[in-house]
């Protein structure tokens, strides 16, 4: 089945240290293994990176502390799948011991059309909006899912 949107994802993580800190090495040394294994995964479209092929560089906020995640999944079911289970799932029940939980929204996911990439600012904007209003169609957690648009037909 083709379809008409696909799922965007924003997750940011407030590191207790700066990457370089040994209380993050074993945090940095699985992020090669869970982006090949994201890129694998039934239903992956595009994740953002650097010419390193990570995120972590990339100075979204102004806490220097602040790393991002995004990613483009063809449905919610796929990026579900991958969050929840295997090697992804184990690195995440591990957070703790490297980020700080943080006290507003550190994910937001919301619809795109196929074929689009998200910019960084309408990810942000999604965070922003999550925490402003709660979810909604625009901006929603795995807590509260909102479906895929089903586009209106054009009356004549």
């Amino acid at each position: 089945m083709t379809r008409k949107y696909h799922l965007a994802q924003i997750n940011i993580a407030r590191t207790r240290e700066p990457l370089d800190h040994p209380l993050l090495k074993d945090f940095v040394d699985q992020l090669d293994a869970v982006n090949a294994l994201a890129e694998r995964s039934p239903g992956f479209v595009w994740r953002l990176q650097t010419e390193e092929g990570d995120a972590t560089s990339i100075q979204a906020f102004d806490d220097p502390l602040i790393i991002v995640n995004m990613s483009v999944w063809e449905s919610f079911e796929a990026l579900k799948t991958f969050v929840y289970s295997g090697e992804h799932l184990r690195v995440l029940r591990n957070r703790g011991a490297w980020m700080d939980k943080l006290s507003t929204p550190a994910l937001a996911l919301w619809w795109i059309p196929a074929g689009e990439i998200p910019t960084l600012e309408s990810a942000k904007a999604a965070l922003h909006l999550l925490e402003r209003q709660g979810p909604s169609p625009e901006a929603f957690t795995f807590a509260k899912p909102y479906p895929e648009p089903q586009d209106q037909p054009v009356s004549a």
